[in-house]
C-alpha cells in the first residue's frame, strides 16, 4: 500500500485538462490501488487523478456500496432536474457547500481491464461523486460551481483553514511564487 500526496487548492495541475488513457499498463493499476487507498485513509468516497498530481483521465469511487475504477469517462445522458447537494473535497480540506448538479447520470467508462461499461441512472451519492469527479478531470473544482457570493465565502474559509495551520510568523507562499531551489553543490 502507497499513500499518495493529496494537491490542495492552488496546485496548478487541478485546473487542466487531463489525458486520455490509451493503455492498462501495470503502473496504472498500482496508482488505481494507491488512489483507491489514499481515498479510504482520508476518508473520501472519490478520487481523481489530478488530486494525487497525475494527469490520466481517471478516477475512483466507493459511493452508495458501488466501487468503481472510472477510466475516460464521459457523461453520456443527463435527466431529471437540478438537485442540490452539501459536497466536499479533499482537495479543499473542511470546506463544504451546497452545489446543485443534475438528478441522474448515464456515464460511459472503462475498467481497470480496459473494457466499457455504462453506470445507468447513477443518482444520490454515486451520481453526485461521479458528476463531481468528472469535472476533475476537465480542470473544475465544485467551488467552481457556486454562485459567487457562495464561492467568496467558502474562499475566505479556506484561507483561514490554511492560515490556521501554521504560526503567524510563517507566510504560505501561493503556488508558482516559490523560491528556486538551490543548487545544494554551491551551498
Amino acid at each position: 500500500m502507497s499513500l499518495l500526496d493529496i494537491h490542495v487548492l492552488g496546485s496548478p495541475i487541478l485546473r487542466q485538462e487531463t489525458e486520455v488513457v490509451t493503455q492498462i499498463t501495470p503502473e496504472l493499476r498500482r496508482l488505481v490501488d494507491d488512489m483507491f487507498d489514499t481515498m479510504e485513509v482520508a476518508k473520501g468516497v472519490g478520487l481523481a487523478a489530478p488530486q494525487v498530481g497525475r494527469s490520466e483521465r481517471l478516477c475512483v469511487v466507493d459511493a452508495d456500496d458501488v466501487r468503481l475504477v472510472v477510466i475516460n469517462p464521459e457523461i453520456v445522458h443527463k435527466e431529471g432536474g437540478l438537485v442540490r447537494g452539501e459536497e466536499g473535497c479533499l482537495s479543499i480540506p473542511e470546506i463544504y457547500a451546497d452545489v446543485d448538479r443534475v438528478a441522474r447520470i448515464t456515464v460511459r467508462a472503462q475498467d481497470i481491464d480496459g473494457k466499457w461499461y455504462e453506470i445507468e441512472n447513477a443518482a444520490n451519492l454515486l451520481g453526485r461523486c461521479l458528476q463531481h469527479e468528472i469535472d476533475h478531470l476537465h480542470g473544475k473544482m465544485f467551488t467552481d460551481r457556486l454562485s459567487l457570493l457562495k464561492k467568496r465565502s467558502a474562499m475566505k474559509e479556506w484561507e483561514n483553514y490554511e492560515k490556521a495551520k501554521y504560526p503567524k510568523n510563517v507566510r504560505v507562499l501561493p503556488v508558482g511564487d516559490l523560491p528556486p531551489e538551490k543548487d545544494s553543490a554551491k551551498a
